[in-house]
């Protein structure tokens, strides 16, 4: 299945039926009096947040949903019938964005979640409504109102505990396929992610949701490689996890490049917590390991941890710095919920 995590779509909701004009016609009666019914109500565009999928790849295939319109009304005081809704299905953690693709419609964070996008238009009023002792037999109906017709964005951002950063081939893929039952693409070649990854992975009895986004170079916030479109993916998480492949050279560059590209992607992605790691040590010897070390930690102004994600050498010490993080973040989070007003992070 392909990867998709923006679409196009075109939506217009129900136009509601018309009022009936009818008059009441039975043997030996002398006044039968009007007895048109209302239109029914036109149907609505709703998305719903459903369990099973994590792509919006339905929605290539058919991006125009139409909702059906009520019937007109009839006579014998008969209402016609509501047209029938249409459900728009997509995967927790997407976004409907207005034509202009800035401005945020609704936003579905959990499973069940609804949002009416284009309600239906209600049914006109047969003459029957408009009787009055003045007017006995009202020649007049109102039709139904007219549906909505927009044009919207869906927009699907992951939603993982912990995200995966760095340049192509900083090993990301690997860490992955190590510590969780996901099976990216791995190769020795740049880009060979090429769309974002979910793995569940655990320590310590404790399960958590990575997910490993392409990689970054310098400059992709102007669209070089394959660019920024995927940082999204990461906005939700609650830690980052930061690869710096430790054979390059210039491991104090390419770290500074992917918090570069962080920085203008803009948002709160640069301020997020990050656990920053020095990855393939298993090629460098003890001296090496210890001046790449040296050269990152004075970049970062922090703590550098060492790793192998092919021998699986520190990965557990990773995953727990990574699990202690998502813990402080959640208790941020609750204490946020339960006091809203007085929490200062």
């Amino acid at each position: 299945m392909k990867f998709l995590d923006l679409a196009k779509v075109y939506i217009r909701s129900g136009a509601g039926g018309g009022g009936a004009v009818s008059f009441r016609r039975e043997k030996y009666i002398e006044y039968g009096g009007p007895d048109g019914g209302d239109g029914g109500k036109g149907g609505s565009v709703i998305i719903e947040a459903v369990e099973g999928l994590n792509t919006l790849i339905d929605f290539r295939y058919q991006q125009h949903f139409f909702a059906k319109n009520g019937q007109p009304g009839m006579g014998k005081q008969r209402t016609g019938k509501d047209g029938d809704d249409i459900v728009l299905r997509v995967p927790v953690g997407t976004e409907v964005l207005d034509e202009d693709e800035e401005t945020l419609v609704a936003e579905l964070m959990a499973v069940g979640e609804q949002v009416v996008l284009a309600r239906g238009g209600n049914g006109g009023f047969g003459n029957l409504h408009f009787k009055t002792a003045t007017n006995q037999a009202p020649r007049r109906a109102n039709p139904g109102q007219p549906g909505v017709e927009r044009t919207i964005w869906l927009r699907l951002k992951l939603i993982a505990d912990a995200g995966l950063l760095g340049l192509p081939n900083a090993g990301k893929s690997t860490f992955l396929a190590a510590t969780s039952n996901a099976r990216p693409k791995i190769a020795d070649y740049p880009f060979t992610t090429l769309h974002p990854n979910l793995g569940v992975v655990g320590v310590d009895g404790a399960e958590f949701v990575v997910a490993d986004i392409p990689g970054l170079i310098e400059g992709a916030h102007e669209g070089r490689g394959i660019g920024d479109r995927f940082l999204g993916h990461v906005e939700r998480c609650s830690v980052l996890l930061h690869l710096i492949d430790g054979t390059s050279e210039t491991v104090a560059e390419d770290y500074r490049t992917i918090i570069t590209e962080l920085e203008a992607y803009g948002g709160h992605l640069a301020d997020k917590p990050r656990v920053t790691v020095l990855n393939k040590i298993d090629a460098l010897d003890d001296e090496e390991r210890a001046e790449a070390k040296a050269a990152l930690e004075a970049e970062v102004g922090g703590p550098v941890r060492l790793m192998s994600g092919v021998a699986r050498d520190g990965v557990t010490e990773v995953l727990r710095a990574l699990r202690a993080e998502i813990s402080e973040d959640k208790l941020r989070q609750k204490a946020q919920d339960e006091e809203p007003e007085t929490w200062q992070p």
